[in-house]
């Protein structure tokens, strides 16, 4: 009898672990989705189907020193997702494509030119240069979360730097140029 329950007790603390982790990251995982969605809405939506796939497969989590990782690879791949499938909207996200004002009124600040250039990157090489620099991740928790080889996400990640320099300065080049045609008006 106590054999069986044991089965039980791992799931259970798999479970508390898990949501342990979604609640102390919760922050970073909604930052994540948002440089994939560039929507709150949608955003929310991944997190939240991100921490439902990982509390529904608490139990075939095997190793629990590596659950954050596995539940930063749920939110990643839910992110992924979001890219194959964007006419998955949420209302406000539909809402907002129809150009529908949803009340509001806070001025944010945003580089549009660097996100740009970062959707233009292959999936898995923006996911590198998000976690390096947006979430602070290293080299090594990177490769881990997308389960590559270390030097193959460094390899990426200085490829799709390079690619965002180019990028950004031509960029840069064009708006100096329309600069430079407004001032002749």
């Amino acid at each position: 009898m106590v054999l069986q329950l044991f089965p039980g007790r791992k799931q259970s603390s798999n479970r508390e672990l898990i949501e342990q982790i979604i609640l102390s990251r919760y922050n970073q995982y909604y930052r994540l989705a948002c440089s994939y969605t560039h929507n709150e809405a949608d955003a929310s939506d991944i997190v939240q189907n991100g921490a439902y796939k990982a509390l529904r497969g608490s139990q075939s989590l095997k190793e629990p020193e590596f659950a954050a990782t596995w539940v930063y690879r749920i939110m990643l791949n839910e992110c992924f997702e979001y890219v194959r499938h964007p006419y998955l909207l949420s209302y406000e996200g539909m809402l907002e494509e129809n150009g529908v004002e949803l009340g509001n009124t806070e001025d944010t600040y945003e580089d549009i030119d660097l996100q740009r250039a970062l959707d233009a990157l292959p999936v898995q090489d923006k996911a590198i240069v998000i976690l390096k620099y947006f979430e602070d991740k290293t080299l090594e928790e990177i490769a881990e979360i997308l389960d590559e080889n270390v030097n193959t996400v460094k390899s990426r990640l200085y490829r799709s730097l390079k690619k965002l320099r180019v990028d950004l300065t031509q960029e840069e080049s064009k708006q100096d140029v329309q600069d430079r045609r407004k001032e002749r008006r």
